[in-house]
C-alpha cells in the first residue's frame, strides 16, 4: 500500500504577470512545498496576461488561483496563499478541524 506522502504532487498556480498578489503566492506556496512536500511537487506558473486563453481550462475566475491537479481530487485556493493553515487544509495536507 502506497501512502499519501509518496504521492507525487502536481501544483498549477494562476498569476497576473509579477503583481505583489501574484509574486506573494508564488513565495507562500514554494515555502508550503518545500515545509511539507519537499522532492514530490511540480509547480506550473501560469501567466494569465501572457496566456489568458489557458484560464478557461481549469475555470480560474480569481487571480492567484492555486489548482491541485494531482493527486485527485482537483482543488482549487484562490488567493496569495498567505494563510498556511487554510492553504494546507485547502490541498488536504492537513484535516480541517472538526467543531467539537
Amino acid at each position: 500500500m502506497s501512502e499519501p506522502e509518496a504521492e507525487k504532487w502536481q501544483l498549477r498556480l494562476y498569476v497576473a504577470g509579477k503583481s505583489p498578489k501574484s509574486l506573494a503566492a508564488f513565495a507562500n506556496l514554494t515555502k508550503l512545498c518545500e515545509e511539507h512536500l519537499a522532492d514530490r511537487y511540480t509547480i506550473e506558473v501560469i501567466d494569465l496576461i501572457e496566456h489568458p486563453q489557458l484560464a478557461a481550462g481549469d475555470q480560474i475566475v480569481a487571480i492567484p488561483t492555486l489548482v491541485r491537479k494531482l493527486p485527485e481530487p482537483l482543488r482549487r485556493i484562490v488567493g496569495d496563499l498567505s494563510n498556511t493553515e487554510r492553504t494546507l487544509i485547502g490541498l488536504q495536507l492537513r484535516p480541517a478541524l472538526s467543531p467539537d
